[in-house]
């Protein structure tokens, strides 16, 4: 059997870095593909699982091995309070984001023009899976799965779509996208099937991306209060598109 570090080693140029408990036991929960993790405490750890993930506690207690804390932090460019990391494999699922058959997609696809804050990147994702919306992309230089993305959206990546387009890529779907200078969203129903563009913190839309839209849409906001942050704008458009639908799906 190959030993657990040296695996990490052989997969870290590749894998996605799982970083801490709680990206770890979402990873699971959403059947991500996990070949070695590793922590600095496994009766803590464990411990920790049967307090909030006793659904994947038994496969914590198989897939997790304990290391020194040098050797952990070694491994882990900005270790986790937690002392759990774990390599994943990316999943590859633009499919998702498509219409199959000529059927409409069930929930929107996020995307992220051109985004600048990796931290914002992840609470989007984190967002989005909440939401069960069929996927976020992102278009520009920006990796949705750089490690700092990983940690911010706490492993959701594996709950839903997440890939980098281009802007002439995107999925299928009326392309409605959030500006200043759109018409009130609280006039809008979104459909199920909607592309749901935002702005770059600092430049808003691209020029190719507001020449596409089919609509442009504002969220309603106080005067003099010059923006949102971005996870916010998307929380607050992805709770109006999800009041129009009624109650939510059994999950």
């Amino acid at each position: 059997m190959t030993d657990p570090l040296t695996r990490w080693r052989d997969l870290a140029g590749a894998a996605v870095l799982l970083d801490g408990f709680h990206a770890l036991k979402h990873a699971l929960r959403f059947g991500a593909e996990v070949p070695v993790a590793v922590t600095t405490d496994r009766r803590a750890a464990l411990a920790l699982a049967e307090e909030l993930a006793g659904d994947v506690r038994d496969v914590l207690d198989a897939l997790l091995t304990e290391v020194p804390g040098a050797v952990y932090a070694s491994l882990v460019p900005r270790p986790h309070p937690t002392g759990v990391a774990a390599l994943a494999v990316r999943p590859s699922r633009e499919a998702n984001l498509r219409a199959v058959g000529g059927t409409p997609r069930t929930a929107p696809v996020v995307v992220l023009d051109n985004p600048r804050n990796l931290g914002n990147a992840g609470a989007v994702i984190r967002l989005a899976a909440g939401f069960g919306v069929a996927g976020v992309v992102t278009t520009g230089t920006l990796d949705p799965w750089h490690p700092t993305v990983v940690r911010g959206g706490a492993g959701l990546h594996f709950a839903t779509a997440v890939e980098r387009l281009g802007v002439d890529e995107l999925p299928a779907g009326p392309l409605f996208a959030l500006d200043p200078e759109g018409e009130d969203i609280r006039g809008t129903k979104l459909p199920d099937d909607a592309v749901l563009a935002f702005g770059s913190e600092r430049t808003g839309l691209s020029p190719g991306l507001r020449a596409r839209a089919d609509h442009l849409l504002r969220l309603p906001m106080r005067p003099q209060v010059s923006s949102y942050n971005l996870a916010t704008s998307v929380a607050m458009t992805l709770y109006h598109w999800s009041a129009g639908q009624g109650a939510p799906p059994a999950r």
